[in-house]
């Protein structure tokens, strides 16, 4: 039975992170605001009984509502058998798909270090600072935690050459950090060689191919959580 995801159906977001786990491992899903409209999500949402999500992505499997990305990718790789088999190491990959979860925030305050119901344009001079210190910090910092952790299992994957839901993950994080910051990600190409191992082993994977080449692949845009603002990358 395909599941129903729950996400606008105007921007990648975080829904994207859903769409290529269940794309690349052959999961049937239906994109539901994307087939109706952003009013049937609202909608949906504030209908759901019980303890509801927060916020999209959420997905709907029978009678079993999940919200939170990371919780989501975890309920789906576990329902489809695409795990280790090992409890500790599934907890391991869910522990880095919570690291992803941290970044992916982080990467959305850099366009709105102030407040997320503030234009950017109501908050420029305070972006421009905060992605300066990203560039510097965090994004290194992240990168090499998660090079590191791809390194420990000889790659090209996380599991070797087994792919999961953080592969899937972290080929949308490389993506959209090249789409966000494109100048910065040039200058430092080759320092993370195994997570751009990575970016270029995900497309390869033989069921993702065709979505990736496809009209229903969004593309970034500046509504997104990966936003492309000149003045934020300038080196």
């Amino acid at each position: 039975m395909s599941i129903e995801l729950w996400y606008w159906p105007q921007i990648p977001g975080r829904g994207e992170f859903v769409r290529l786990f269940c794309e690349a491992f052959g999961v049937e899903y239906t994109d539901m605001a994307r087939e109706q409209n952003a009013d049937a999500l609202v909608e949906h949402m504030h209908g759901l009984e019980g303890i509801r999500p927060f916020a999209p992505p959420y997905i709907v499997d029978d009678e079993v509502v999940i919200g939170q990305t990371a919780l989501i990718l975890q309920y789906l790789s576990d329902k489809e058998g695409l795990g280790s088999g090992e409890m500790e190491v599934d907890l391991q990959l869910f522990q880095l798909q919570l690291d992803i979860a941290d970044f992916v925030e982080e990467v959305h305050s850099v366009h709105h270090p102030v407040s997320s119901g503030l234009y950017y344009a109501d908050q420029m001079d305070a972006a421009f600072d905060k992605a300066q210190h990203f560039r510097a910090d965090r994004i290194p910092k992240y990168l090499i935690h998660f090079d590191n952790a791809l390194a420990a299992r000889g790659g090209p994957f996380m599991l070797g050459q087994q792919p999961t839901h953080v592969d899937t993950s972290l080929f949308h994080i490389m993506e959209g950090l090249d789409y966000a910051f494109p100048n910065y990600m040039k200058q430092m190409q080759g320092t993370w060689v195994n997570l751009e191992g990575l970016q270029g082993a995900v497309p390869d994977i033989e069921s993702l191919a065709d979505y990736l080449a496809s009209e229903n692949r969004m593309e970034f845009n500046e509504d997104g959580i990966f936003r492309h603002y000149e003045e934020l990358d300038e080196q």
